[in-house]
């Protein structure tokens, strides 16, 4: 069975959580995109682990772990996250698989990214200021843009020495003069680079494979495997709010892409909503609380970036934009997080409905500067006013936090089957 776990507004949903929790039935977990701008946090008998590239369910023994050929790969933060998993006395060998197609992050993605960032940050305009995307700097970016262009360094290039050098050099070549005429950055050394990217080459070779057959014949063994993206729906670079959204397809439909499975394997869509909204970075956010709400939310949920630190904006949960994400990724049950932070609220409101110049829209908008300018519409209900903390049956919950799920489940058109009640693995109630 292979179940697909998705995250289903703007990121920072709490998949790493769900996947953690799942991962206990799992034989594997596959990661199919994005990089290491993704941060998964879980917390585990007190303890924090904090992922970026590598699979939520390598904390289980019993797991193996797929980087799938959809996600690029930093060398330095993979080889980090190894180090820091060995730290702690996690063992990945024999776990471990990926891609041989998988694309590489080289430095000179990460300059490009942060020399862009920086001028744009230099412009005086307002409106540049709020047009400018936001990106984590970590050349997540400009490494998709090699990949589309067809000019991506990817893992399979490593084993040809002569090969690599050519294609560094033709690349480095044209980032020189990028760095050079415009950015005003010193020009980068292609074969000290290619060194660098050897070394790291043997380091990996341990766990390179061709993980499309490798995720091929678990199937065929009838193996569990839950598939598992980064950032959320509303971040997708072709359904997302564009242009304000990451490089790749976080939807469903990108994890049959990222790993070479067919649409057809993939049997279950969870979608992973936290009981409230967030965002990083500029774009259109319609249910943004600009008040001491916001700023409660923001506080008692500790909403700042996993990867960048940065404060995420917080709002009400717009259930209009996850019924577009439970229609766009065929998502059929929803582990709904993060409930306990709205604990002490005395009511709660959650988005039905966007209005656009006094009418009601039947659809999202596609375009940002049309989103930007809808207005919300509220339903008002009474806060459960007591803690979930610890609570692990969906009957112990307030009578007023089951009203709030019945009403996201008759909305979204979805049902909530797992509930979290606190960030520790255990503190989760699971209805089906």
């Amino acid at each position: 069975m292979v179940s697909l776990i998705v995250g289903a507004q703007w990121g920072d949903e709490g998949k790493g959580k769900i996947v953690d929790l799942l991962s206990q039935k799992a034989n594997i977990v596959a990661r199919y995109q994005g990089g290491a701008n993704a941060g998964h946090t879980l917390v585990i008998d007190g303890k924090k682990y904090v992922l970026h590239l590598i699979p939520s369910g390598i904390l289980h023994p019993h797991v193996q772990c797929v980087i799938g050929n959809g996600v690029v790969i930093d060398p330095v933060a993979l080889m980090e996250e190894i180090k820091m998993l060995e730290e702690y006395g996690i063992n990945i060998e024999g776990r471990l698989f990926i891609s041989h197609r998988a694309h590489l992050i080289m430095p000179y993605h990460k300059l490009l990214d942060a020399a862009r960032e920086k001028a744009a940050s230099a412009k005086d305009s307002e409106n540049d200021r709020k047009n400018a995307i936001g990106t984590t700097g970590r050349g997540i970016g400009p490494a998709y843009i090699d990949k589309a262009s067809r000019n991506g360094v990817r893992i399979v290039d490593l084993l040809d020495r002569k090969r690599f050098s050519d294609k560094l050099r033709a690349n480095i070549g044209e980032v020189n003069k990028l760095l050079d005429k415009i950015y005003d950055y010193e020009q980068l050394d292609a074969e000290k680079i290619a060194d660098e990217y050897c070394q790291f080459d043997t380091q990996i070779d341990p766990y390179i494979t061709d993980t499309t057959m490798l995720l091929h014949d678990a199937i065929q063994a009838g193996k569990t495997i839950l598939l598992e993206g980064a950032q959320g729906a509303m971040l997708d670079v072709d359904h997302g709010t564009y242009p304000f959204v990451t490089s790749s397809n976080p939807t469903s439909g990108g994890a049959a892409t990222g790993l070479g499975l067919a649409p057809t394997a993939i049997s279950v869509v969870m979608g992973v909503v936290k009981a409230y909204s967030t965002r990083v970075g500029n774009g259109p956010f319609p249910t943004e609380l600009h008040d001491e709400t916001g700023e409660r939310l923001r506080s008692i949920g500790s909403e700042f970036g996993a990867t960048t630190g940065r404060p995420r904006r917080c709002g009400w949960l717009d259930a209009f934009a996850l019924r577009y994400s439970v229609i766009v990724n065929g998502i059929s049950e929803i582990a709904l997080t993060k409930m306990d932070v709205l604990d002490t609220f005395d009511e709660i409101k959650i988005c039905t409905a966007y209005k656009l110049d006094g009418k009601v829209l039947k659809s999202i908008p596609a375009d940002a500067d049309t989103l930007e300018r809808v207005e919300t519409v509220y339903e008002t209900m009474p806060g459960w006013k007591s803690s979930l903390a610890g609570i692990r049956r969906y009957e112990d919950l307030p009578q007023a936090a089951q009203d709030y799920i019945a009403r996201i489940e008759q909305l979204s058109g979805a049902q909530v089957t797992i509930v979290s009640t606190s960030p520790d693995r255990a503190d989760t109630i699971i209805r089906s």
